[in-house]
């Protein structure tokens, strides 16, 4: 159904993708991985044809083929509403119409040069309002889809900007599947989306009768929907496949790690007991040649000399063709908070807080206290009002009513969804320069620790992955010493290895954690307490029991720390 054949892609001297060969097909599902940045949204984006690769070629077996492309991150024009971007409504219609008129009137005034441009703009808003005509999904389908995805109680002339992240992220991912499509280009679907959601998610995908290419770090979504693993290597650009969902892939990194390891101990015993004899034989002719002016003796001297010196060469151009590289930990986030500042007892008080907007409340009632050292998640579904919460709590926004007091030496960081605590026009080098007093070695041996390398410390975020944006806001948090966090989907964009060790990071962090997240693995390892928001109300809850049976069958955590 596709091929892709000896893709290549660089942006200056940097290569991100490099001899990428691979075929999907009919029905099959398949699920690409890799590290931040090295190349998963460009490769999708490259099959979905809105960027051009630099070698090789992309290729359907009908050019018919209907290809849905859920990107990473969804634009949208300013004014627009759900009805629009859906393409359900009129004015979707009258918009491409009126495009083909403005571009019809271009073209009778277009003379010389100057007609080939404008016959090509409107052959192409033409064929726009042709395919929205063909492809326009019956209203009722609309709602189904809707109300499938949580969505349905949004009416279709709302503003697109009213929605949260996790609605928007719905309403791209109801835009793709409303165009029935043969192949289904996702990437990161399961970003913002609540519990309810995910679950809605993984059972259509179940049902769904077409191929799939899913790029993902989500490892339950890995593990229940995709037979293929494709693996994009940060090293060589290019991808390995692995048969088999998710476990099984970790299942066969172990068994290659593990022969990797067993192959360089033998040729490291190897070279140890050759560049011993090496040794011994240079050292026994310069013995010879110190202890003796015999000319018999000092010939003899040089010829072992000589045997040496051929087996040094004869050692080294062998390890030139056959060399086994040391295992070493690829794409991984090392993240650790030092010197964590002492807080109060009670870090956050909310005494009758109600949070909203325009004076409608989201959620009301709230007679909290928030603990020193206590790890809570903040769950509920998309547009419950988690994300304003954490916002008045912040102090970014104000409550409608109620009082929100913070605990003696308090030192909060936020973490933002939408990553706009970010200056586009900044650098890492900067972001962290701003906030924490160190010199400029220092400030990138810490950024490496994050994986940013080399020169990429100075590359402007507006050109980093959405990954690594998350991986930076979670740098800049360490640099600044805070002692409550504040996370609003703090592991959407991270790589499967980042997710591990913030986990990790979150157990040993000492001081206080509050959490927006629905990845009902990292709830089950990492919440001490689950504040839940239903219909206006926060609830707290201390027992888990219900979110593991949600849990679903996974890797173990053993079979991870091993992979």
């Amino acid at each position: 159904m596709l091929q892709v054949s000896n893709v290549c892609k660089s942006y200056g001297d940097v290569t991100v993708l490099d001899g990428v060969s691979f075929t999907v097909n009919r029905g099959e599902r398949v699920g690409i991985i890799g590290p931040n940045g090295c190349g998963k949204s460009t490769l999708l984006s490259i099959i979905g044809g809105e960027t051009r690769a630099d070698e090789g070629s992309v290729s359907f077996d009908s050019p018919n083929t209907r290809v849905g492309y859920l990107r990473q991150g969804q634009s949208y024009r300013e004014g627009e509403t759900l009805g629009e971007f859906l393409q359900v409504v009129d004015a979707a219609l009258d918009t491409a119409a009126a495009r083909v008129e403005r571009m019809a009137a271009k073209l009778r005034d277009s003379e010389g040069q100057g007609v080939s441009g404008a016959l090509k703009a409107y052959g192409e808003a033409l064929d726009d309002l042709e395919r929205l005509v063909e492809t326009r999904p019956p209203l009722h389908e609309v709602e189904a889809m809707m109300v499938g995805l949580g969505v349905g109680s949004q009416p279709l002339d709302a503003p697109v900007t009213t929605l949260s992240g996790g609605q928007k992220t719905r309403l791209g991912l109801a835009r793709v599947l409303l165009s029935d499509p043969q192949l289904l280009l996702l990437d990161e679907p399961t970003n913002h989306l609540d519990i309810e959601a995910l679950e809605w998610l993984e059972h259509w995908l179940g049902e769904y009768q077409g191929a799939i290419l899913l790029v993902s770090h989500s490892r339950m979504i890995l593990e229940r929907t995709v037979e293929r693993i494709l693996e994009l290597d940060e090293r060589t650009h290019a991808v390995t496949p692995y048969p088999g969902g998710f476990e099984a892939y970790i299942r066969a990194k172990v068994r290659e790690r593990e022969k990797q390891w067993t192959a360089y101990k033998d040729q490291q015993e190897r070279v140890a007991r050759l560049e011993s004899g090496i040794r011994k034989l240079s050292g026994y002719a310069d013995s010879i040649e110190r202890g003796t002016i015999d000319f018999h003796l000092r010939k003899v001297a040089k010829g072992i000399a000589r045997r040496a010196v051929v087996q040094k060469r004869r050692l080294e151009r062998e390890l030139a063709k056959t060399r086994v590289e040391k295992p070493r930990l690829t794409w991984h986030m090392h993240l650790e908070f030092q010197d964590t500042p002492e807080s109060g007892k009670d870090v956050v008080t909310l005494e009758d807080v109600a949070v909203g907007y325009d004076d409608l409340p989201l959620v009301s009632g709230i007679d909290q206290v928030l603990r020193g050292g206590e790890r809570v998640a903040l769950v509920g579904p998309n547009g419950c009002g988690k994300t304003t919460l954490l916002r008045v709590i912040a102090g970014q926004l104000a409550p409608l009513r109620g009082e929100v007091r913070l605990g003696s030496n308090v030192r909060p960081g936020y973490h933002s969804q939408e990553q706009e605590t970010l200056d586009p026009e900044s650098t890492p080098y900067e972001t962290i320069a701003e906030v924490a007093r160190m010199s400029e070695t220092d400030v990138r041996s810490f950024l490496h620790h994050f994986v940013f390398t080399g020169d990429q410390v100075f590359t402007p975020i507006k050109s980093l992955s959405y990954g690594e944006r998350a991986r930076l806001i979670l740098a800049r948090m360490v640099a600044s010493g805070c002692n409550f966090l504040m996370l609003d989907e703090p592991i959407n964009h991270l790589d499967i290895p980042s997710r591990a060790s913030f986990e990790q990071a979150m157990q040993a962090f000492e001081g206080t954690v509050l959490a927006v997240v629905h990845d009902r693995y990292f709830i089950r390892s990492f919440a001490t307490r689950i504040w839940a928001i239903r219909e206006g109300e926060l609830r707290s809850c201390l027992d888990l029991a219900e979110l593991r049976r949600q849990s679903g069958h996974l890797p173990s955590p053993e079979l991870w720390d091993q992979a």
